[in-house]
């Protein structure tokens, strides 16, 4: 029964499962479906890492290499950003151990993207992420 809720109706399944996990009645519970939604939840987390880092290495980018049309939005772009990850660290303190493979991955869609928003060909951006976690983490640091 548990299989086919888990199909038709998700929430429906996450409440069952809940109760069922609460109440200590493992034998009823979905565990393979239950563990499946665990790691996805994980994997979501390092996404989020991931996509934050895009959006703020892409602002990077263009602080660098527009500087005549740094703005006000920008910077703030850049701040909350790196506030949010660092909430999101805090929150995930293991995702620290993925920063690297995460900045990498995030980089190559930075690069990309910057490329398309300022119009510079993508040979203009360094291949592979100019700056240290303690750069791009750093509220006072703004490449020049």
């Amino acid at each position: 029964m548990s299989t086919n809720l888990y199909d038709q109706d998700f929430y429906a399944w996450t409440n069952e499962q809940a109760a069922l996990l609460r109440s200590g009645n493992l034998s009823a519970a979905d565990i393979e479906n239950i563990a499946e939604e665990i790691e996805s939840m994980g994997k979501a987390e390092r996404r989020e890492l991931v996509s934050r880092l895009v959006v703020l290495l892409l602002h990077l980018l263009k602080w660098q290499f527009q500087p005549e049309r740094r703005s006000k939005s920008w910077r703030a772009t850049i701040r909350v950003q790196r506030f949010d990850l660092s909430d999101h660290l805090s929150d995930n303190p293991s995702l620290k151990s993925q920063f690297s493979e995460a900045t990498a991955k995030a980089y190559r869609n930075a690069m990309i993207e910057a490329a398309a928003e300022t119009g510079l060909p993508e040979s203009t951006f360094p291949t592979t992420c100019p700056w240290s976690f303690g750069q791009i983490m750093d509220d006072g640091f703004w490449p020049e």
